[in-house]
């Protein structure tokens, strides 16, 4: 391809911010990223925003490289045989390349009444409306957080460490991507903090009310303020524009992350399927298929053949309020092993692996390409194979 490249970037998520970075590699690429807010939202302090210990978010001018045109907007619709998406404002941004990182939010909780009387808070907005409504309520409220996950741990644990009365209602078991040595740990933790865990298939929520939880079981528990992080979504962009989603919406791509629609449109992060076998939401993944998705687009600027998805994973880290935390280690494939680290340690290394996230990001903007050190998954390629029936799935249309 001669003459500039036009790259459109929608979503200034980690996979977002990652991938916009990596492109300014090349002068004759003009980068553009769309993103509904005018700040980086750091993710993994939501929790915190939400227990007022940190605001969660970023100057986009200290993670994303000068090179990169910020567009404050929505996209509402991708015209793929156009090469064009549509604002909500109004507007057009055309592109040569897209790549789509719209990230995730909360998904529908399909549950009566949560959507009236429960506050998720996967969004910077979620966490900013729940916030008050925390700090409005009696000391002695009871709140009921949904969610056994790191988000439903971690928000327990931080209003439990500000003096709140805190039941923790699992649907099930604490914590199940961690080893049971680590979830013992965990739940040894929270009852420090005088949090009430209630696990067991049992607990699945029926319903909301404005003062309380029902479960399963028949039990009601009272809840002046419910918190719900149980389950994640994808935006319908995709769907909505006429691309090829998997069930939760999330983009279906081949190996490369290129759109099986479109070979002008590749993947990265949460909202990204390749090969429908999608890697688990959140940064850890989204740091690495960032870039990716970059050197897709940038290969196929330079007519090269684009390599194939390569992930790997350290743990999952889980603060559990500010004074202790835990790191399961897993191995790279994203199973869990009974070797992990705990208490005031667990802290220190959960609060650098949030600030050196966000380094990494403005390390990739000064210095696009030049650090990759992620350990690789070298079981990927048997799940492949091991699909009932099927190929991995390619890239359909030619550029």
């Amino acid at each position: 391809m001669s003459g500039n490249t036009d790259v459109v970037v929608i979503g200034g998520g980690y996979a977002g911010v990652m991938a916009a970075n990596r492109l300014t590699q090349r002068d004759d690429v003009t980068v553009t990223l769309i993103n509904p807010r005018p700040t980086f939202v750091e993710r993994l302090r939501l929790h915190q925003l939400v227990g007022g210990s940190d605001d969660a978010v970023v100057d986009f001018r200290k993670v994303l490289a000068d090179g990169v045109r910020l567009v404050v907007d929505t996209v509402t619709r991708i015209d793929a045989a156009g090469r064009g998406v549509t604002l909500a404002s109004g507007g057009t941004v055309g592109y040569d390349y897209l790549i789509y990182a719209v990230g995730s939010g909360s998904a529908d909780p399909r549950v009566p009444g949560a959507a009236e009387f429960a506050y998720p808070i996967a969004t910077l907005e979620e966490a900013e409306r729940l916030r008050p409504v925390v700090d409005a309520a009696s000391a002695t409220a009871a709140v009921t957080v949904v969610g056994a996950g790191p988000t439903g741990i971690e928000t327990a644990a931080e209003l439990a460490e500000a003096g709140r009365t805190v039941t923790l209602v699992c649907g099930g078991v604490l914590g199940p991507y961690l080893h049971p040595r680590g979830r013992r740990s965990v739940a040894g933790r929270l009852a420090g903090l005088g949090v009430t865990v209630l696990e067991g298939p049992d607990t699945k929520v029926t319903a909301v009310t404005r003062d309380a939880v029902r479960l399963g079981g028949g039990r009601e528990v009272p809840s002046e303020v419910t918190v719900w992080t149980a389950g994640f979504g994808v935006p319908d962009l995709a769907t909505r524009s006429g691309l090829s989603t998997d069930a939760l919406g999330r983009l279906l791509t081949d190996e490369t992350l290129t759109s099986v629609d479109d070979v002008r449109i590749v993947a990265a992060g949460d909202s990204a399927a390749p090969s429908g076998l999608p890697f688990r939401m959140g940064c850890q993944s989204a740091i690495q298929l960032g870039p990716q998705a970059a050197e897709t687009v940038l290969s196929r600027i330079a007519g090269a053949r684009p390599a194939t998805v390569d992930v790997g994973f350290a743990g999952q880290c889980i603060s559990l309020g500010r004074r202790a935390g835990i790191f399961q280690f897993a191995r790279r494939n994203d199973t869990a092993i009974r070797l992990y680290l705990g208490g005031r340690p667990g802290a220190k290394l959960k609060e650098f692996v949030v600030k050196h996230t966000v380094e990494q990001l403005a390390y990739e903007a000064r210095k696009p390409g030049r650090r990759n050190r992620w350990v690789k998954d070298d079981k990927r390629r048997q799940l492949l194979q091991a699909k009932p029936g099927e190929a991995p799935v390619t890239a359909g249309r030619a550029a």
